[in-house]
């Protein structure tokens, strides 16, 4: 019999990844109509190249932890569960604050799109090294 468990794995944690992008999408437009709508009246954001490395590293982040799922060993399957976690919860005080920052329809995106199946991710992959 094959076991599909690394595939469900990795989907679950796609899923919140594909989240992640969606909100970083629909924040810069979200940030770009409130630009244009004050007729430039708000201070436009600017990133250094250092910012903006940092930011594609954190959001590219979120590939790895479905690619060690796909590795389906007990060491990868540990390192997946923290490195999620860690991406989650950061992802969650970030988007929580540019949300209270940007305006209220982002946290609950966040919430939403990010952390809900996130946290779904974490319980299907602390289930999956309980029982192996």
């Amino acid at each position: 019999m094959i076991d599909n468990a690394p595939a469900r794995l990795a989907l679950a944690w796609l899923i919140p990844a594909v989240g992640a992008a969606l909100f970083v999408a629909i924040q810069c437009f979200s940030y770009l109509n409130t630009h244009v709508g004050s007729g430039g009246a708000m201070q436009a954001m600017t990133f250094d190249p250092a910012a903006l490395w940092g930011v594609s590293l954190f959001y590219g982040a979120w590939v790895v932890p479905p690619l060690l799922a796909l590795a389906a060993r007990r060491a990868t399957d540990w390192a997946m569960l923290v490195l999620g976690g860690l991406l989650l919860i950061m992802s969650t005080l970030a988007g929580v604050f540019d949300g209270l920052r940007d305006g209220g329809h982002l946290v609950g995106l966040e919430l939403l799109a990010v952390t809900l199946p996130g946290v779904v991710a974490l319980a299907i992959t602390w289930r999956h090294i309980r029982s192996t």
